[in-house]
């Protein structure tokens, strides 16, 4: 899966990058893809919902705002061919540590949040991933109350 991973980052990010940036910047285009399927759950992907998942990008992958849109745009192009979630959770399950799943939670609630509402299937989806991830309930529970409130 990384291969595939790596292919689409050649076709969408024109970039000539060293092997452990290539590997980063499939975990950052794991992460856009997870963050734009849970902003299409609710089958709209609104201005405000693509803005925030931008901003997500380039606030927690350290990212430039031109960076952050590339990814965004590529992970929305890409969610309309995605049959499963697991090789991008498997991927990033492989590479990140627990504190980055549990901040990719995080991430998710961000977004899941950003018109307002959170719809049942956004929320549904979040819990999926987060188990994908491994990341214990407690913590999905906590994030979610950090990053919503409700």
């Amino acid at each position: 899966m990384i291969t595939t991973i790596q292919a689409l980052l050649k076709k969408y990010v024109p970039l000539q990058v060293t092997v452990e940036e290539d590997s980063e910047q499939a975990l950052r285009l794991a992460t856009a893809v997870l963050l734009m399927e849970v902003a299409g759950a609710d089958d709209d992907i609104t201005e405000e919902e693509r803005e925030v998942v931008r901003r997500v990008i380039e606030n927690y992958c350290e990212v430039t705002p031109e960076q952050a849109r590339e990814l965004a745009d590529t992970a929305e192009k890409q969610m309309h061919d995605v049959t499963s979630l697991y090789p991008f959770t498997r991927l990033i399950t492989s590479e990140c540590s627990m504190q980055d799943r549990i901040r990719i939670v995080r991430m998710l609630w961000k977004v899941s949040g950003a018109d307002g509402c959170i719809d049942k299937h956004e929320e549904h989806l979040v819990r999926k991933v987060a188990d994908l991830l491994y990341v214990p309930h407690n913590q999905f529970i906590f994030t979610k109350l950090q990053e919503n409130g409700c």
